[in-house]
């Protein structure tokens, strides 16, 4: 074999390699949408006595209002009816009975 011929069956080799090498692989993506309700609460966030106020849902403890701050969080809960309530101490400071739907966000105000 030449040295022409060398050469060029060496670019040729080259630039087969390099559009093998530029081929993007098909990608499959995937996501799953949470479309189950959120309940969140509005209230003073400075007020500590009310970010420690604890959230019962159906009478389930919950965690602390302030996890579930209107904007920055929030409580997901199946479809259907619910009873919500927020205590701090033995004062209750809400104690609603609230509908909430698929892909619903209901924020409660609490004062």
């Amino acid at each position: 074999m030449s040295s022409k011929k060398l050469v060029a069956a060496s670019l040729l080799a080259m630039a087969l390699t390099a559009l093998v090498g530029c081929v993007q692989y098909p990608t499959e993506r995937q996501s799953v949408v949470d479309l189950r309700p959120q309940i969140s609460f509005r209230f003073d966030p400075a007020d500590t006595r009310m970010a420690q106020a604890r959230v019962l849902v159906n009478g389930l403890d919950s965690g602390r209002m302030a996890d579930f701050l209107d904007g920055t969080g929030s409580l997901r809960v199946l479809s259907g009816t619910h009873i919500v309530q927020v205590i701090s101490g033995s004062e209750v400071l809400l104690n609603e009975r609230a509908y909430v739907g698929d892909g619903v966000a209901r924020p409660f105000t609490v004062k």
